[in-house]
């Protein structure tokens, strides 16, 4: 069985799996190699370009495609028939946890704003804000949102869980307008579905109250970017942003100077524990297909 994997280290993961043969290969511009007619298992680059989406046409023995991401909106569309998509969820939990929790201190305790005051050699005591005794609305409560809400534990702040339907101890979706007023700090990890894109607009925003914060380890095409920087701009909301739309934002977007906003460029994940736990996910799953057993994290739908 022919697999390729996008990177070395994955490669090396797969080495001594019986019946099993790996190519380093991320796709660019121009025809895919030859032994694309021989791939059953395609790993996708964590950032898959067009041609390496394109490349799937031309694996007629294509069986299982393993994106590195948890959000499958781009490949989903792309997948051929019969071919079975699984997505990476559970390896980006404690990364991303931790970029959403130090995003959320950061900007509450104002931390921007004495870096700026430390680069030009001032000392300028304020008082900031604390989470401790406020309310944490998590917006798409999977494992993310589970991994979230264990690192909040010790912060002494009350969490409301929201998910696409409602179950024990969770929300649904449809109960967000009445939640949002009540959130001082609201946190998305929805994936992006026709229900989901966009739903950050200026309603959902307006719901907000004054000074709370949202952020947003998830997809930019969430959020209506014109509507965020109007309530940043109004000094009404503050935001920490992982994702953008457009991604990446292009020099002189109006969000780069946006007051009350940390950004960085999607990079919540970018960790080795991450890579760590993404070469050992996908050797597993290599096994799994070689040996004939049920895949995990297996997509049906939409998500």
């Amino acid at each position: 069985m022919l697999v390729w994997v996008p990177y070395q280290e994955f490669a090396d993961a797969l080495a001594g799996i019986a019946g099993v043969r790996a190519e380093v290969v991320d796709p660019g511009d121009g025809e895919p190699p030859e032994s694309a007619a021989e791939v059953e298992f395609y790993v996708l680059p964590a950032f898959p370009r067009e041609a390496a989406l394109a490349a799937m046409a031309a694996m007629p023995r294509l069986r299982v495609v393993q994106t590195l991401t948890a959000g499958v909106d781009r490949v989903l569309p792309r997948v051929p028939a019969g071919v079975t998509l699984c997505n990476a969820r559970g390896a980006h939990d404690a990364s991303t946890a931790e970029w959403v929790v130090a995003g959320t201190l950061a900007v509450i305790r104002e931390l921007p704003f004495f870096l700026a005051e430390q680069a030009k050699g001032s000392w300028t005591p304020r008082f900031t804000g604390t989470l401790a005794g406020r309310t944490v609305l998590i917006v798409g409560y999977g494992s993310i949102g589970a991994a979230v809400e264990r690192r909040l534990a010790g912060f002494g702040v009350e969490i409301v869980r929201v998910a696409r339907r409602p179950r024990n101890g969770v929300h649904g979706a449809a109960d967000l307008p009445a939640l949002l007023p009540q959130a001082d700090v609201v946190i998305l990890l929805v994936p992006v579905t026709r229900e989901t894109e966009g739903m950050v607009d200026a309603g959902f925003l307006g719901a907000m109250k004054n000074g709370a914060t949202l952020v947003n380890a998830a997809r930019g095409s969430l959020v209506s970017t014109g509507a965020l920087c109007a309530e940043l701009s109004a000094g009404r909301l503050r935001a920490v942003l992982d994702v953008t739309d457009p991604e990446p934002l292009p020099p002189g977007h109006p969000l780069w100077a946006a007051p009350n906003v940390l950004i960085t460029p999607h990079v919540a994940a970018t960790t080795g524990h991450s890579a760590a736990a993404l070469a050992e996910l996908v050797a597993a799953q290599v096994r799994r297909w070689a040996r004939g057993e049920p895949l995990v994290n297996q997509i049906g739908g939409e998500y």
